[in-house]
């Protein structure tokens, strides 16, 4: 296997797990009041009450928050599904690259801003909606841990765009056994 198609799989391998990931992480944001009361359940199973009070003090909130909000006005919740179909056409957008990687390079260079994006928007928005700050550190992993695979892909992709690129013709004149043309005959009118 040539060191190209070597790369050139490995691109598409880092690829396809930053898309699961992405999907995964998007499609979450469907079933959130489910998903609060199955994580509110499980985390009492496991004594995290216990252990780390607050952290259970904050799902118990947010899960009452979610509960009032879908009985009263579940319209609401619709933002969040907009939330999870833009996780699905980001993770779209990546199948550009899959094919071309050369070529889509800005793919993974737009996730990489998205993703440092998510920083100043936790320390912004989190304390102006009232989200405890560990909680905004929470938050700001996604953004962290989501560009460790993109910087990875970029690097790699650069390496694959040296592979592929052919050096420029080299002059040719006296000294190598060729003659140059006159200057004059190179420009047609």
């Amino acid at each position: 296997m040539s060191d190209r198609v070597a790369l050139l799989k490995g691109i598409r391998v880092w690829l396809v797990v930053f898309v699961i990931c992405l999907v995964l992480s998007g499609a979450t944001a469907f079933p959130l009041v489910h998903e609060l009361h199955w994580t509110e359940d499980l985390l009492r199973s496991l004594s995290v009450p216990d252990h780390l009070p607050g952290l259970m003090d904050w799902i118990e909130r947010v899960r009452r928050g979610l509960d009032a909000t879908d009985a009263t006005y579940p319209f609401v919740l619709y933002g969040t599904d907009w939330l999870a179909f833009a996780h699905l056409v980001i993770a779209i957008a990546f199948y550009g690259p899959y094919r071309d990687p050369v070529r889509n390079i800005w793919v993974v260079e737009f996730g990489m801003i998205a993703c440092a994006g998510i920083v100043p928007l936790a320390l912004i928005c989190g304390p102006i909606r009232g989200i405890p700050f560990w909680w905004s550190v929470v938050d700001m992993s996604f953004g962290v841990f989501g560009v460790i695979p993109l910087y990875v892909l970029r690097k790699k992709i650069k390496r694959l765009e040296a592979l592929t690129t052919t050096p420029p013709p080299r002059p040719r004149g006296p000294g190598d056994g060729t003659t140059a043309l006159p200057r004059h005959s190179l420009n047609r009118h």
